[in-house]
C-alpha cells in the first residue's frame, strides 16, 4: 500500500477508535489486552497508557530493554502534540520529504515519528491521552495498538496491509 493509502487507513482508524468515556478501569482493561497480545507475539515490549497527564497503565514484558521507556516518552509526546498516531506523523513527514526539525522545529530527542503511539480520544472532545507500545517493528507496533483498541471497543477497522 502507498503512503497515501496508509494515511487514509490511519485517519479512518483514528476516527473510529474513540471512546465515550475512558478512565483508570478502561486503561487497565486495554493495557491487559495489549500485554496479552505482546506476549502472544513473543515481543519484548513496553506498554504505557496515559490520560490527562496521569500514567494509568505501564508494564514491560520479559526481555524489554530499558531504552524502550525513552521511545515511549518520545512517541507519547508526538501523539499529544499532534493528536494523531505517531506512525501517521512519521509517514506524513516522509511524504513531504521533511524532518520533524525542519517542519515543526521540534527535536528527535523529544519526539519520535515511529509506529506505536495512538491517541486516546473521546467522542465529541478529542485527544485526552495516549496509548503507546514499543518493541516490535514500527508497523507492527501500530497494528498491535489498533487491534487492541478495536477489541476493547468491539469494532472492526481496516488494518494496514
Amino acid at each position: 500500500m502507498s503512503i497515501e493509502g496508509d494515511l487514509q487507513v490511519m485517519a479512518e482508524q483514528e476516527r473510529v477508535l474513540q471512546f465515550s468515556e475512558f478512565g483508570a478501569d478502561s486503561a487497565w482493561a486495554l493495557g491487559c489486552i495489549l500485554r496479552d497480545a505482546a506476549l502472544a507475539r513473543g515481543g519484548a515490549m513496553t506498554i504505557e497508557i496515559e490520560v490527562a497527564g496521569r500514567r494509568l497503565f505501564a508494564c514491560a514484558t520479559d526481555g524489554a530493554p530499558a531504552g524502550q521507556a525513552d521511545w515511549i516518552r518520545r512517541k507519547r509526546n508526538t501523539v499529544m502534540r499532534f493528536g494523531r498516531s505517531s506512525y501517521a506523523m512519521g509517514l506524513m513527514l516522509e511524504l513531504e520529504g521533511k524532518t520533524i526539525e525542519a517542519r515543526h522545529g521540534l527535536t528527535l530527542a523529544d519526539f519520535a515519528m515511529h509506529g506505536g503511539g495512538f491517541p486516546i480520544a473521546l467522542k465529541g472532545t478529542g485527544t485526552v491521552g495516549s496509548v503507546v507500545v514499543s518493541g516490535l517493528p514500527q508497523r507492527e507496533d501500530h497494528t498491535l495498538v489498533v487491534e487492541g483498541l478495536a477489541a476493547m471497543l468491539g469494532v472492526e477497522v481496516q488494518g494496514l496491509e
